[in-house]
């Protein structure tokens, strides 16, 4: 066992622990250590996905010089204030390839300093007798640390409870050569993006493909929720509805058998009158995604599983609700807005691994969270918000989850930025020379059925984005602002939807914003 204790073990090298780390060097917080068990940074996508495309937008053509502003269009980088551990620069491709972000990360981890030891695969993780962790590594190695952050991502396949699942070929197994499924018929269990990539690499050698699920397909550009499918894996779609061989089938796979003639598929149909079928194929995929392994925690701290025991319950500060002292970053964060927001993708959750970073240093090292100061005035906060909104690429990518957040304490006005709206709503941002008496909560959001509209249907209407009246009707993406005093949201401000996303017209934004903000500062509101 190691002698000393470290305040922080991360576990996995991956983005997220890369982006704490990266945090933790800044602030001189060096008493950290990240154990990942391969041997490179951001193993992960050295296999996946398996048809190496990501669906993660890289756009260097911005036409802004403002690094912030351009984060909007960057799913892939890293927070830094180093201009040359922008992704962009790396590629100019919209969709890059998996092995560009390889070697992105590789250089991060360089640049930033980061404190990694590599080849050390934890096998065990338990309490310590001092209510601290001791974790272990395949070597035998064990290193004690007051705290634990799981950045280790879904790191499994999640195996379908299907009887005859075994004898499917998973995902994270299967051949991704074409010409090894010709002329076969194929059957993809499963309607997320790896089930439509891994359709579309096989269209051209296939007799035919069918991809099944008992779920209802969501497109991406209808929900706002970037894991839902996405149109660069939708060509299957066409070839389905334009009777082109290929079919989604809506149901349950009940049974899979094989036999010397293939595979023997019981289904049962959620929309037709056959209610069961059998159906032959060659091949069965089984592309079913991803969940959380907790093998290596012990009994004494084994964190509770959510969401099919896919991943692990969290706490509004990404704590485990049963073990303290155990987070977790990353694509496990996204248990907190499971199918919501973008917690489950680098360009979410690079901003929730800061405001954990902040959590930490405020929660162990009190350390308040960072402030600019501001005039006690409606004026003076409308002016700050909308300067925010116009270019804040946290609130735009974390949408309805991290705010921006304006605490007054008589004439002592301060804005705190990315704050997680649950932690606010929980915790507060009061200290002891600020003790809030106002506060204002600053999202973008878009409305609460956005996800019912279709943006292509010109026959519904949109609210115009000039009448301040129905700016809380507007289905796309706005700010809002919610008035906290006293624990309680007492009112709420939509600014009105713009197109090109610039809320600072003085008639439409910022005079009845002004209006409100006094109207709650002097009391009138509540």
């Amino acid at each position: 066992m190691t002698a000393e204790t470290l305040d922080y073990l991360i576990i996995g090298a991956g983005p997220a622990g890369l982006q704490l780390a990266a945090l933790l060097e800044r602030d001189g917080r060096r008493d950290y250590l990240v154990l990942e068990s391969a041997e490179i940074p951001g193993a992960f996508f050295a296999r996946y996905p398996r048809h190496r495309q990501l669906i993660s937008i890289n756009k260097p053509h911005t036409g802004s010089d403002d690094p912030e502003l351009n984060l909007r269009l960057d799913w892939n980088s890293l927070l830094s204030d180093d201009p040359a551990l922008r992704f962009t620069r790396y590629t100019e491709r919209y969709f890059p390839q998996a092995d560009v972000m390889l070697r992105y990360l590789a250089d991060f981890a360089a640049a930033t300093g980061a404190r990694v030891r590599y080849g050390s695969r934890v096998v065990r993780v338990a309490r310590a007798a001092d209510g601290g962790f001791e974790v272990t590594d395949q070597t035998g190695t064990t290193r004690r640390a007051r705290r634990v952050v799981v950045a280790t991502g879904v790191s499994q396949p999640y195996v379908a409870p299907i009887p005859g699942i075994e004898h499917a070929d998973r995902y994270d197994e299967m051949s991704v050569d074409p010409r090894d499924f010709l002329d076969q018929r194929v059957l993809i269990i499963g309607k997320g993006n790896s089930a439509f990539e891994t359709a579309d690499n096989l269209m051209e050698t296939t007799t035919l493909v069918h991809v099944a699920g008992p779920s209802s397909i969501r497109m991406a550009w209808r929900t706002h929720y970037v894991g839902h499918l996405r149109a660069v894996n939708n060509n299957f779609l066409d070839t389905y509805q334009l009777k082109s061989a290929n079919a989604i089938l809506d149901g349950n796979v009940r049974r899979i058998e094989r036999d010397a003639d293939g595979y023997r598929v019981t289904f049962s149909f959620s929309r037709v009158d056959e209610v069961t079928k059998e159906l032959r194929y060659d091949r069965v995929l089984a592309c079913t995604g991803f969940r959380f392994d907790p093998s290596i925690f012990d009994d004494g701290c084994r964190p509770a599983l959510v969401i099919n025991d896919r991943f692990p319950a969290q706490t509004a500060e990404w704590e485990s609700v049963n073990v303290p002292g155990l987070y977790f970053a990353g694509t496990l964060s996204q248990e907190r807005d499971f199918k919501r927001s973008t917690n489950g993708f680098i360009h979410g959750f690079r901003y929730a691994v800061r405001a954990l970073h902040r959590i930490l240093e405020r929660r162990y090292h009190d350390t308040p969270w960072p402030a600019e100061k501001l005039d006690a005035t409606a004026e003076s906060a409308a002016d700050a918000i909308i300067e925010r909104v116009n270019r804040s690429s946290g609130l735009w990518q974390q949408f309805g989850v991290l705010a921006d957040v304006v605490t007054v304490a008589g004439t002592d006005a301060r804005y705190h930025e990315e704050v997680p709206v649950e932690y606010f709503a929980g915790t507060g941002l009061a200290a002891a020379d600020h003790p809030v008496e106002h506060a204002f909560v600053v999202t973008l959001e878009y409305g609460p059925d956005h996800d019912r509209v279709d943006p292509f249907d010109i026959s519904v209407g949109r609210i115009a984005q000039d009448v301040v009246g129905q700016a809380h009707d507007a289905a796309y993406l706005h700010p809002v602002v919610r008035y906290h005093r006293d624990g309680r949201v007492l009112a709420v401000h939509h600014l009105a939807e713009n197109l090109e996303n610039r809320w600072d017209r003085p008639d439409v934004h910022r005079a009845p914003l002004v209006a409100f903000l006094d109207r709650c500062l002097d009391g009138t509101v509540g």
